[in-house]
């Protein structure tokens, strides 16, 4: 009754904050093997992890959709990348240092959060009652809510590049707060899932805005097409596999619980060095969003160097440095 409650309210919330937009481009192609790919991968891979609890990590019920899911979507990003109209726009974003870096911290924040949450409630919920223990982890939401709040005002300031390296130093924080007892306490909980909402909420919506706002605006809907699905891919398919791992290593369940947490932070800790490496190595600067030049759909908000473009300029000047020389 509860899930069907949150889920009415989720769907209320929906229609009544509903703009009906037209199409953003309406030259787009329609592929039907692009969408049974999509389609066919995300049901197989969350299929096969939610047979983790039952089942064994190589029992055929599990293993093969859950192996055979993820390849399908590998396939799928594929043969998108090589498609000559393509329906996701994977090429202009994985050639891209911007969009790559929020795909980057989109992925990893999900994957850690929602797996921090998962593995602190599963080990908390022999101590506490369902509706105590949710309203241990009520400022998860809260802090999603504030971070809302905070990206309507950045959207449009250089500050937007920065919110999804802080929302990955809060959730950092949040999954280092879980691991300082465990199972924590309650203090430590409402702490730690405080921490937690504000890092997601900081991390992946943002990141979705600096990933599209690389790519004109007609692509808009395509680009978060494409980094939801691997957004729920990483999210409700490594949960169940980090459930597993800590019922089955480590010995108990509290010591599988403490390894797979300190792999979270590692996720946490991990995107938050990728996406500044990215930065640097492609010579990205933060830059405030020309969202009037956006919404023309013509071309980008800002300007997002090639994957590397700093590495690649340097070895080019070298090249014509020496080259003298070696005439």
């Amino acid at each position: 009754m509860v899930v069907a409650g949150v889920s009415l309210a989720a769907l209320v919330l929906t229609v009544l904050t509903f703009e009906d937009a037209p199409p953003a481009n309406r030259n787009a192609p329609f592929d039907p093997l692009a969408i049974a790919l999509a389609g066919a991968g995300s049901v197989a891979a969350f299929f096969g992890a939610s047979e983790l609890l039952t089942h064994e990590f190589l029992s055929p019920i599990t293993f093969i959709p859950l192996i055979g899911g993820l390849a399908l979507i590998v396939v799928l990003i594929v043969y998108q990348f090589r498609a000559k109209r393509p329906l996701l726009t994977i090429r202009s974003m994985l050639t891209s240092t911007m969009p790559v870096a929020g795909i980057v911290v989109a992925l990893f924040a999900a994957a850690a959060s929602v797996s921090a949450t998962a593995l602190t409630a599963a080990i908390l919920s022999g101590q506490y009652g369902p509706l105590h223990l949710g309203l241990l982890y009520l400022p998860d939401l809260a802090g999603a809510i504030l971070t809302a709040f905070a990206l309507g005002i950045v959207i449009s300031r250089r500050e937007m590049h920065y919110l999804p390296l802080a929302g990955m130093v809060f959730l950092a924080a949040g999954i280092a707060t879980f691991l300082i007892q465990t199972p924590p306490s309650q203090t430590l909980t409402l702490i730690g899932s405080a921490l937690t909402g504000i890092g997601l909420g900081a991390s992946v919506a943002p990141a979705l805005f600096v990933a599209g706002f690389s790519l004109p605006a007609a692509n808009l809907q395509r680009v978060f097409a494409i980094i939801e699905l691997m957004r729920a891919v990483a999210a409700f398919m490594i949960a169940p596999v980090f459930a597993h791992f800590a019922a089955t290593v480590g010995g108990n369940v509290q010591s599988g619980t403490v390894i797979a947490l300190w792999i979270g932070l590692g996720l946490a800790v991990g995107a938050a060095v990728i996406a500044v490496a990215l930065y640097i190595l492609g010579g990205a600067r933060p830059q405030a969003p020309d969202l009037d030049r956006f919404m023309q759909g013509e071309r980008a908000a800002w300007y997002s160097p090639p994957l590397m473009a700093a590495i690649r300029k340097r070895s080019r000047r070298r090249a014509l440095s020496e080259e003298p020389s070696r005439a």
